[in-house]
């Protein structure tokens, strides 16, 4: 059972940039799928962002392509997502969640682990 807890959500203008981070304990955090999803008010719960298991494949929404880079480090059991060029719609509630078959899943579904997401707020 993998636990994750992310950090680095907060308030800052458009065209800012933020780092979140994803810490994970427990499990085998080198062979699991990560992915960085998103949720506005009143809105699904939508993938931003994820990254297999080895780190080589990536897939991101086309709504942040060119401006969020996910990335992970397996010796310290963490999944990054740097934001860049920050919109007021990139406003949410962002989660870390983990796969343990270690594709690529796009689907919330396939996602056996959540963390209990941060918010991040972008001020127009």
């Amino acid at each position: 059972q993998a636990q994750l807890v992310e950090s680095g959500g907060g308030l800052v203008q458009a065209g800012g940039s933020l780092r979140l981070s994803c810490a994970a304990s427990g499990g085998t955090f080198s062979s699991y799928a990560m992915g960085w999803f998103r949720q506005a008010p009143g809105k699904e719960r939508e993938l931003v962002a994820a990254i297999s298991s080895g780190g080589p494949n990536t897939y991101y929404a086309e709504s942040v392509k060119g401006r969020f880079s996910i990335s992970r480090d397996n010796a310290k059991n963490t999944v990054y997502l740097q934001m860049n060029s920050l919109k007021p719609e990139d406003t949410a509630v962002y989660y870390c969640a983990a796969d343990r078959q270690g594709g690529l899943p796009i689907r919330a579904i396939k996602y056996d682990y959540w963390g209990q997401g941060t918010q991040v707020t972008v001020s127009s």
